[in-house]
């Protein structure tokens, strides 16, 4: 089967704020394929022009690019017009699990439960008085970046005005959802179907940036403590959230439970970590799945 791929480029760093988080899924992920007696090489796009993917006669490409530039759309059109096959979501796809706030309306529109929410954009007036009067305690989240960059929490007019100080610096739309205080938990995609769920526990308050990749006190916990009726739920409603994006292959759906006991949907992630401690290989290793197999298993999509 190794041979079937022929020459692979793992494709990892880029120039998003994502870069260090991508260097570390893209070696694991290389490292992974070597393993596995695939003839797989390293390309990072933030030091080499695309175009030499073509040049050296590269046949497929494992995306292990996270955040703007690899994982919105952009990439994935520059392979599919150069004749490239790639893994995981189309150009579509990507680009609408990578925009936070045309995710939440397509979960809206789509009768999919998410958190009552406010669009802010910096070029037209808001009042910061006014959103925390409808929302409450809530969560700034600037559109197109991931890994949790530039979220903060506000709990007052004072407070939601530096959140989309700072948010505004990564976008020019940013989304104010808000508050959940409940459970944290993420629904791995392989091959469209849900992986068993985790919940992540954090004493940070939510999962953050610190939280996912620093953090020694985040706790893991897979399968997550659900009965069975609720495992059943939450995985249909992110196998519901990925196809309706438009995403394919593998990802990550990420949700929460509210203080009412339902779940909630986040967002939808085309290109998650991919280390060997990331979620979805955690996912993947609780139905049997190792490292090495599920990186594969990815890979055997391009075909």
């Amino acid at each position: 089967m190794s041979q079937a791929f022929g020459k692979v480029a793992v494709l990892l760093g880029g120039s998003s704020a994502e870069r260090e988080v991508s260097l570390k899924s893209g070696a694991a992920v290389h490292a992974a394929l070597v393993q596995a007696g695939v003839d797989a090489h390293l390309f990072d796009p933030a030091e080499r022009p695309l175009h030499e993917l073509a040049q050296e006669g590269f046949d497929r490409v494992f995306i292990a690019l996270h955040g703007r530039g690899g994982e919105d759309g952009t990439l994935q059109g520059a392979l599919e017009f150069m004749g490239l096959p790639y893994t995981g979501s189309s150009v579509l796809g990507s680009a609408l699990a990578m925009d936070k706030i045309r995710c939440k309306h397509l979960f809206q529109v789509a009768g999919l439960r998410t958190a009552p929410y406010k669009v802010v954009s910096q070029s037209q007036g808001f009042d910061c008085a006014e959103i925390m009067a409808q929302l409450g305690h809530v969560m700034v989240k600037p559109s197109h970046e991931g890994s949790s960059i530039g979220m903060a929490e506000a709990n007052n007019a004072e407070e939601l005005a530096q959140a989309l100080e700072a948010a505004f610096k990564f976008d020019d739309e940013v989304l104010v959802e808000q508050w959940l205080s409940g459970r944290e938990f993420t629904v791995s995609i392989l091959s469209d179907k849900a992986l068993p769920v985790i919940e992540m526990r954090t004493p940070s308050g939510f999962y953050d940036y610190q939280a996912k990749y620093q953090s020694s006190t985040t706790e893991y916990y897979c399968p997550a403590d659900l009965s069975a009726a609720q495992t059943a739920q939450l995985q249909e409603m992110a196998e519901q959230a990925f196809a309706l994006v438009g995403a394919k292959g593998w990802g990550r759906v990420d949700a929460m439970q509210g203080d009412d006991g339902e779940f909630y949907l986040l967002e939808v992630n085309t290109v998650p970590g991919m280390t060997e401690k990331s979620l979805v290989p955690m996912a993947a290793k609780a139905t049997g799945v190792d490292f090495t197999a599920l990186v594969v298993k990815i890979l055997e999509q391009t075909l």
